[in-house]
């Protein structure tokens, strides 16, 4: 798959601690999912390429320094591999992570991570605006609910892959991802 790279976002530990809470999720297992599509990328010479939340906020388990901004082991990064801190929702808009895909030919992007309404959204809409081509396997990425807004996990999952899948994204699964590569 040359000209593609695979995209880990925001799979830190502060994710895993919502889990643990018992948060309402869907693909709670999203991280062996992760896991198991990093390996393979690696072994098929994709790069994979880490991006971390630190946030600037003072209460947030996000900052860096703190357990939460931790990566996940499926987020560990392997020798080499590029790592990206951003402060912005996007993966794009507070690092240079567009620069250093375009330095390293890359014109397509497999974006999994957390979460999915938010970060891995924005990070989907704007590879997408930059020109790159993106693909999102439904199951490797971690969604939660929002229970002030009345919103379940699977009710917003079911809507963001309608509008990542309209125009932005194509959607798959991570079996199919693996025998492509």
């Amino acid at each position: 798959m040359a000209g593609t790279a695979l995209l880990i976002i925001d799979m830190q530990m502060g994710m895993q601690a919502r889990l643990d809470e018992g948060r309402a999720a869907v693909n709670p297992d999203a991280d062996v999912v992760i896991a198991r599509l990093a390996a393979a990328c690696r072994a098929a010479g994709v790069p994979v390429i880490h991006v971390r939340h630190h946030d600037r906020h003072p209460d947030s388990p996000f900052r860096e320094g703190l357990p939460g901004a931790a990566p996940m082991p499926c987020d560990i990064e392997a020798p080499g591999e590029a790592v990206f801190y951003k402060s912005t929702s996007s993966a794009f808009a507070s690092t240079d992570l567009a620069a250093h895909l375009r330095g390293h030919g890359i014109t397509r992007v497999i974006v999994t991570g957390a979460v999915l309404g938010f970060c891995v959204t924005s990070a989907v809409r704007w590879a997408a605006d930059l020109g790159f081509a993106v693909v999102l396997p439904r199951d490797a990425v971690l969604g939660f609910d929002l229970p002030h807004a009345g919103l379940s996990a699977d009710e917003i999952a079911r809507v963001t892959f309608g509008l990542l899948g309209a125009d932005f994204a194509e959607l798959t699964d991570t079996e199919t991802l693996i025998a492509g590569l």
